[in-house]
């Protein structure tokens, strides 16, 4: 009797661990209600200084952080757009006009075998669209960043969005 007794006991106890474990993958807490969002910077300390370096080396240029792809493309089928809807790119420079000059692809290829495969998607998303994409891995010198935007020696004129 004693065993059943303890094996009952056992089972309880992993009953109530497996329902405490899916609990939390819900997003449920310990009284049984959904987590609550909190707020968090809109950029982390890295991605800000991405950005000052961005806006200090082209004053002419209007710099937008976190753009969705969505303001940038566009496509008349659902599943066109559903490949680039939930999509963000890192920096969207452009001129006064607020035409696109260059999108700009911030971190990653931390690997030295360089950028993964759903970074090359997302490069080629808009690339095909007409966009000139531009990638740092790191945050570049003030001489990389001007010499990247300076139109006599860019490779592709800027682009309208």
């Amino acid at each position: 009797m004693n065993t059943f007794l303890f094996m009952v006991f056992l089972l309880a106890i992993g009953l109530l661990g497996f329902a405490a474990i899916a609990r939390k993958r819900s997003g449920q807490n310990s009284s049984g209600f959904v987590d609550k969002p909190k707020a968090r910077p809109p950029l982390t300390a890295r991605e800000q200084a991405m950005y000052n370096r961005l806006v200090q080396t082209l004053p002419d240029l209007v710099v937008l952080p976190q753009v969705s792809f969505g303001a940038l493309l566009t496509a008349r089928t659902r599943a066109a757009r559903s490949s680039f809807s939930r999509k963000i790119a890192d920096f969207v420079v452009c001129d006064r006009s607020f035409k696109v000059v260059a999108v700009v692809a911030f971190g990653g290829d931390k690997s030295s075998k360089g950028k993964s495969q759903r970074d090359l998607d997302r490069e080629a998303l808009l690339v095909e669209a007409g966009y000139r994409v531009l990638r740092y891995p790191r945050v570049p010198d003030v001489g990389r960043v001007e010499a990247d935007f300076d139109p006599t020696l860019a490779s592709v004129s800027p682009m309208g969005s």
